[in-house]
């Protein structure tokens, strides 16, 4: 008889809040250990793979790669806590993401500059076509 503890694979995405897809590509890219089985070959998982799963998720939501989430999952197992490792796995990421932010800045200001320039009417050139290259004719 299977433990009460134990979940389904459609109950832990439910509770970690992803798709049950995702759980068997977690568990084929190694981020997700395998579960037990039960005789009749189901998958098993137990809190600890929820909890791996929640993680695992919320990294993915922050942008952390699957390598980084890797290392992370790994720094985060008991005993292994490196918070130096940790810090320049996410100072390296928010590296990242304040580049992307920089990025992000300018387009914003590139085409609030283009629609504000757009007439009403018929016009030869429209801003907005010149900024995403002119014509393509």
């Amino acid at each position: 008889m299977v433990s009460r503890r134990t979940l389904t694979i459609g109950r832990l995405a439910a509770q970690a809040g992803v798709n049950l897809e995702t759980v068997r590509y977690y568990e084929r890219v190694g981020l997700m250990p395998p579960p037990d089985r039960t005789p009749g070959g189901h998958r098993d998982y137990r809190p600890e793979h929820r909890a791996r799963l929640v993680f695992i998720r919320r990294a993915r939501e922050l942008g952390f790669g699957i390598g980084d989430i890797r290392a992370l999952t790994q720094l985060a197992e008991p005993g292994q806590n490196s918070c130096a490792e940790v810090k320049a796995i996410a100072s390296e990421h928010l590296n990242t993401v304040r580049a992307k932010l920089a990025d992000l800045a300018r387009l914003e200001a590139a085409l609030d500059s283009a629609v504000r320039q757009c007439g009403a009417g018929d016009v030869p050139i429209c801003p907005v076509i010149e900024v995403l290259g002119g014509a393509l004719v």
